[in-house]
């Protein structure tokens, strides 16, 4: 299946300079296996039942959606145990220690993944009952 994509010119270069330095033989490849790889970085969360123990890491553009980002926050109270924030200009990095039922996680990360300000979102899955 063919399809396009939108991607800026610096991460499309930076990403061209990866696959070609790993030695891959053409982009459709490379994004076939980042695909994957997104894939597989979701599968644990996603098919995680009763309660996790988990470590969200995600940066923002600060002005843009610091207000939302803690009604969310505040929303989320019960599984966030802890935060972290660190200050890089007009970017914010934040980690967020969670602990709770794997649905309400699973919630948090994806009103997370909603602002586009929100550049990134990784999840770190510490411990699952399965």
């Amino acid at each position: 299946m063919r399809t396009s994509l939108n991607v800026p010119d610096d991460v499309l270069a930076a990403f061209d300079e990866t696959w070609q330095a790993e030695g891959l033989d053409s982009r459709s490849r490379a994004v076939r296996e980042a695909m994957c790889e997104y894939v597989e970085s979701h599968a644990e969360l996603e098919s995680a039942e009763g309660d996790v123990i988990a470590v969200l890491a995600y940066d923002y553009e600060h002005d843009a959606v610091i207000g939302d980002l803690h009604a969310v926050q505040h929303a989320f109270g019960d599984v966030i145990t802890a935060t972290s924030h660190v200050h890089r200009g007009e970017w914010c990095l934040e980690t967020a220690f969670c602990e709770g039922p794997a649905p309400e996680v699973r919630e948090l990360v994806y009103r997370l993944r909603d602002f586009d300000a929100v550049a990134r979102v990784t999840v770190m899955v510490l411990g699952a009952d399965r």
